[in-house]
C-alpha cells in the first residue's frame, strides 16, 4: 500500500507540473502529458481503492 501511495503522488506532481506549463505557457505538449497523467491517476486510484477496501476488511 505505501508503495502505491508514492506512485500516485510522483504521478500527481508529474500532472501537476505538466497542467501548470499547460495554463501558464500555453504549452501544448504539456497539455497532452497532464491529459495521460490523469489517465494514470485514475487507475492508481481505482487500485487504491480496492486494495483500502481490502485493508479495511481485516
Amino acid at each position: 500500500m505505501k508503495e502505491l501511495i508514492e506512485k500516485l503522488s510522483t504521478e500527481f506532481e508529474a500532472f501537476k507540473a505538466d497542467a501548470e506549463l499547460q495554463v501558464e505557457k500555453s504549452n501544448k505538449a504539456a497539455g497532452t502529458r497532464a491529459r495521460k497523467s490523469s489517465l494514470d491517476l485514475e487507475k492508481l486510484l481505482k487500485e487504491f481503492r480496492k486494495v483500502s477496501l481490502e485493508e479495511s476488511k481485516k
